[in-house]
């Protein structure tokens, strides 16, 4: 006979079996390590940052746009958990971000933010029921977007001079900006292998990663061409080419930050002595509403700017109506 075989008197009870299970299982939800951390607003945020990326496949700004707006409510969370919240504290939320004086737009994109969030949070199995479904954006009013005039284009676009360190590769800058009507974000990653000066036109790369074709005109392929001649050579100087790729660089060879060129339009702006609000946003507004009065047909407008529905690109025909009513009314016997 075996000595080493344990026999039981009786066979062991089901219920202690159960109770010693639930017991290893409070154990392990009392563990310091990963679930604590989930536990709390940052420990979420980075996981959903890795999903979005990895999931989702969206482009960079975007990720980081929504991090921005779960980082503002990780400071009004102040600790808590956001699995535990329902309606009534989202709603609170709300009320947070309207007293920090926010825009309508701003908070409509934060609340579509944790939607985004708390759908995440279900697919995980943090939550059963989402809160955030029954949260309603702030009605907002489309507003018709600020552009340039014609004068007021040919004197930014003229506001860089010699004297100023990088005066062919800003006036390039703005150059292209106009000509294409591309984001901010679009010329700082433009790579200078998307660049076809002879053919007259840019590949430029959008929300989603998505490329499309946009002709240059003659003054941006000029300004482009002196940049590319006589500044951009000093920027890369001893580094490998290969290790700056994009067209538009900053003093050390690296890519141009969007927050760099947000700077140099603003400086620019100034010294043409034009509306402290312009922003890079305004010369492609410019670009689009430019296009339109000159006749041009509203889907190109749209395949240009890289929208993906019609509805957006719409928003430039309230420019050209509101202009329309001016004219009416300064020269019409009868307005």
């Amino acid at each position: 006979m075996c000595h080493n075989r344990i026999e039981f008197d009786q066979p062991p009870r089901v219920d202690i079996l159960l109770m010693a299970i639930s017991k290893l299982k409070k154990l392990k939800h009392s563990s310091p390590d990963v679930p604590r951390i989930l536990e709390t607003m940052g420990g979420w945020i980075e996981r959903y940052t890795v999903y979005l990326r990895s999931e989702c496949h969206l482009a960079e700004n975007t990720v980081q746009a929504y991090r921005r707006d779960l980082e503002h409510m990780k400071e009004w969370l102040d600790g808590r958990s956001p699995t535990k919240l329902e309606i009534g504290d989202l709603t609170e939320f709300a009320a947070f971000l309207k007293g920090k004086r926010l825009a309508a737009t701003s908070i409509s994109r934060h609340i579509v933010a944790i939607r985004m969030f708390y759908k995440f949070l279900q697919l995980e199995g943090a939550i059963a029921d989402n809160p955030a479904e029954l949260l309603t954006t702030p009605k907002v009013w489309q507003r018709v977007p600020k552009v340039l005039t014609i004068a007021q284009v040919d004197r930014f676009l003229t506001a860089p001079q010699r004297y100023d360190q990088h005066c062919l590769r800003d006036r390039a800058i703005l150059e292209l900006m106009y000509a294409t009507g591309c984001r901010v974000s679009e010329i700082s990653n433009l790579l200078l292998a998307n660049v076809h000066l002879s053919e007259g036109y840019c590949l430029a790369e959008g929300k989603g990663s998505k490329q499309r074709m946009v002709p240059l005109g003659e003054r941006a392929i000029e300004a482009i061409e002196l940049y590319l001649n006589e500044a951009r050579p000093k920027l890369v100087s001893s580094r490998e080419l290969a290790q700056s790729p994009w067209l538009i660089l900053s003093r050390s060879g690296h890519r141009l930050r969007r927050e760099a060129i947000w700077e140099l339009i603003k400086r620019y702006a100034q010294r043409a002595e034009i509306d402290s609000e312009v922003s890079p946003h305004t010369l492609r507004h410019s670009f689009a509403t430019h296009l339109l009065a000159g006749g041009a047909d509203l889907r190109l407008i749209q395949e240009m700017l890289g929208h993906a529905s019609i509805q957006t690109t719409q928003i430039y025909t309230q420019v050209e109506n509101s202009k329309l009513k001016k004219v009416h009314n300064q020269y019409h016997p009868r307005a």
